[in-house]
Order: C-alpha cells, then sequence, then structure tokens
C-alpha cells in the first residue's frame, strides 16, 4: 500500500508545470509541447535552456524523461531538471526529488531527495508537499513518524489543488486526537510559502500508527 501511494504521488506530479511554463514568457515552445509538436517545441526551447532560463531547462527536462521529441535518457533529464531546481524552479525541484527517491535509473538517493522535496514544498508547491506529507506520515527515507506534520502538510497539498491530499488527511485524521488536529491546522494556517516548514510537532510524534 506504501509503495502505491508514491508511486502515485511521484509518477502524476512528472507530468506537472507546463501550464505555468506557458505563462512564463516562452509560450511558443510550451504551446507547441502542449500540442504535441514536439520537434517544434525542441527548436524552441534548446537555445533558452541552454542559456539558463530554469522554465525552458525544466520542460526540456520533461522532454527527456518522457522521449517527447527526443530520445528518452533520463541522465540528461536529470541534468536539465537540476540546472531549473538549483535556480528555485520549484517544479524542476520536485521532479529532482522524485527521481532520487525511486532511483529511474539515477543513483538512489532518499536523503537527497527529501532536501528537493522540502525546497519545493517551501515555495508552495502541492506536489512536493503532499510528497514529503506521505514520507512523514509511513516514517520511511530517514523521516520521522509525526501525524500532525503530515496532516499539515497535505492541507496545504490540498488547497494547493492535489488531489490525493484530501483523502489521505480524512483517512490520517480519524486516527489523530483533537489536539493534534487542531495543531496541525493551526501550523497550516500560520505558515507562509517562501517560509521553513516545521520539522516536527508538540503532539504528533510517533503516534497514529
Amino acid at each position: 500500500m506504501k509503495k502505491h501511494l508514491f508511486a502515485v504521488a511521484l509518477a502524476c506530479g512528472l507530468g506537472l508545470g507546463i501550464q505555468g511554463l506557458a505563462m512564463a514568457g516562452f509560450a511558443e515552445g510550451a504551446s507547441a509541447y502542449n500540442a504535441g509538436r514536439y520537434e517544434q517545441a525542441l527548436r524552441d526551447i534548446v537555445p533558452l535552456a541552454r542559456a539558463g532560463n530554469a522554465d525552458a531547462q525544466h520542460l526540456l527536462g520533461l522532454m527527456y524523461y518522457m522521449g517527447r521529441g527526443v530520445k528518452r535518457d533520463y541522465k540528461a533529464a536529470l541534468e536539465w531538471h537540476r540546472k531549473a531546481a538549483q535556480q528555485g524552479k520549484a517544479d524542476a525541484q520536485y521532479v529532482v526529488g522524485a527521481m532520487y527517491y525511486t532511483g529511474n535509473t539515477v543513483p538512489q538517493d532518499q536523503l537527497l531527495a527529501v532536501q528537493w522535496f522540502r525546497r519545493a514544498a517551501e515555495q508552495g508547491h502541492a506536489d512536493a508537499q503532499y510528497a514529503l506529507g506521505l514520507l512523514y506520515r509511513f516514517h520511511v527515507a530517514g523521516m520521522p513518524h509525526d501525524v500532525v506534520i503530515a496532516c499539515m502538510l497535505w492541507n496545504l497539498a490540498a488547497a494547493g489543488g492535489n488531489n490525493n491530499a484530501s483523502a489521505q488527511r480524512t483517512a490520517l485524521a480519524r486516527l489523530m486526537s483533537q489536539e493534534q488536529i487542531d495543531e496541525a491546522q493551526a501550523l497550516s494556517r500560520n505558515w507562509k510559502p517562501g517560509t521553513p516548514l516545521p520539522t516536527a510537532s508538540r503532539s504528533g510524534a510517533g503516534a497514529g500508527n
């Protein structure tokens, strides 16, 4: 069950971010990609990616990951996504985290995955918040077991549009005390994008197994 949840969470997020790309200033390449004209998209975005445009780097990374317009190449996908991630592109940070977590033809490093998930989540990236919540809920990848932090993250992810977060939050709430639920709600209300996420709660550590 846990393995299935992670597969859904990570695989779904890899296809996201293209709408944001179209709004970011290179509509021609993004529009061509969305229309399935991958050769045109490649011509439009490669020069931008090589010039250091983070959105273009992220889109090029997706094309290599999916094998769209280019031969599928996970190493190249990771390279381009990491370039964008290092510039603060939250979508790319999430993908880098997902690739390191799954070890999909790249070296698996779950601790590094957590770092990238957190960087994206702290920018308000809903899929990264959801994935990070799973790590807290199921006490994996070196994360402490903390149902309050998991619930807080799923509150944020649900508000940000992640379709799986609401159901996970509802199921988890059945195992939580009112004190824990109240703490999770307070943490959610008080957190602002661009600020650090809490790493531990007062009442949720080790509870709700």
